[in-house]
C-alpha cells in the first residue's frame, strides 16, 4: 500500500529560520523523517518551495532522497519588492527540471490575512506563475488565505487552460469546492478535517468524489487532532486517510489507491503501485 504527501515542507521541518540556506546536517536529518513516513506507507513526498532559496532547498533534498520531490515557487507573502528578480531565478532552475525533480509551481496565490499586504504585487506574480506552470506543463500549487474570491477571480481568467492544479490546505464552502473544481482543479485535504469544529469540511469531503482529493499534511504545521500543539509530520497522510475512510464509510485501501492514483497524475509521476 502506497501513500503520497503531496505537500509538506521537509526543509522547515529540519531548521528554525526561513530562508537560509540547509546545512549538510540538516539535509541528512531529512533521512529520519523520510524513513519514519515509510512506516506508515508514506513513500512519496512533495516538499513544496515558498521563496527562491526555500524552492531551492526543496531541490536539494528532492535530489538528496529517492521518491521525493520539489515544487518551486513564491508564496504570497513572499512576493516582496524584488519578487521579479526571484522568479526569474525560479526560471532558471526550471531549465533542468527534470534533473532538479521539479514537478510543481508553487505554492503560490493570494494571501490577504497580514496587515499591510500588497494585493496587486501578489496578484502579479500570481499570474505570472500561473503562467509559467502552463509553459512547462507542471501542477499548480495554489495558496489562498482570507482572499478566496480574489484567487479564483484571477483563477477564471485562466479557465480551459488549468491543466492541473490543486488548492492545497482547502477549508471554504461547498460552493468554492465546486468552483474549484468546475476548472479542473483538485482540493487538498490535510490535518485539519479531523478538527471538532470542521464540520464544515467534514461534510463537503464526505460529498466530494474522491477523483476530486489529493492528500497533504502542509508539515511542520497544521497536525491532526491527535498531535495537536506538536511538530506535524509526512507520517500522519496515514492517519488522515483512515479518518477520510471511516468519514466516507470506504476502505482504507480504496483511499490509498484513489488518492496515490490522483497525486500521481497531477503530478506526472511514474512511481510503481507496488512501491
Amino acid at each position: 500500500m502506497m501513500l503520497i504527501d503531496t505537500h509538506c515542507h521537509l526543509n522547515m521541518m529540519v531548521k528554525h529560520q526561513f530562508d537560509t540556506h540547509l546545512t549538510k546536517t540538516e539535509l541528512t536529518k531529512v533521512g529520519t523523517i523520510v524513513q519514519q513516513a515509510h512506516t506508515q506507507h508514506v513513500t512519496t513526498i512533495i516538499t513544496v518551495g515558498t521563496s527562491l532559496i526555500e524552492s531551492k532547498n526543496c531541490i536539494a533534498i528532492a535530489k538528496r532522497y529517492p521518491h521525493i520531490y520539489a515544487t518551486v515557487g513564491l508564496h504570497p507573502n513572499d512576493c516582496t519588492y524584488r519578487w521579479r528578480n526571484d522568479l526569474a531565478k525560479i526560471k532558471e532552475l526550471l531549465k533542468k527540471k527534470e534533473e532538479n525533480k521539479i514537478v510543481g509551481i508553487g505554492e503560490c496565490g493570494l494571501d490577504f490575512h497580514w496587515p499591510d499586504y500588497n494585493a496587486q504585487r501578489q496578484k502579479e506574480a500570481f499570474k505570472e506563475q500561473i503562467e509559467l506552470s502552463l509553459e512547462h506543463n507542471l501542477a499548480l500549487i495554489i495558496h489562498t488565505r482570507d482572499a478566496f474570491e480574489e484567487t479564483l477571480h484571477v483563477l477564471e481568467e485562466f479557465k480551459g487552460q488549468l491543466k492541473c492544479g490543486v488548492l492545497h490546505c482547502f477549508s471554504a464552502d461547498q460552493a468554492c469546492a465546486n468552483q474549484l473544481i468546475n476548472l479542473g482543479l483538485l482540493l487538498g485535504i490535510g490535518g485539519i478535517i479531523t478538527y471538532p469544529k470542521n464540520n464544515q469540511l467534514r461534510k463537503i469531503v464526505t460529498n466530494t468524489s474522491l477523483e476530486k482529493i489529493v492528500l497533504e499534511t502542509d508539515a511542520p504545521w497544521l497536525p491532526p487532532q491527535i498531535a495537536r500543539g506538536q511538530k506535524n509530520h509526512p507520517q500522519y497522510i496515514n492517519t488522515i486517510s483512515h479518518y477520510i475512510a471511516d468519514l466516507k464509510n470506504v476502505s482504507f485501501e480504496q483511499i490509498a489507491q484513489q488518492t496515490t492514483s490522483n497525486a500521481r497524475t497531477l503530478f506526472q509521476l511514474m512511481v510503481p503501485n507496488n512501491q
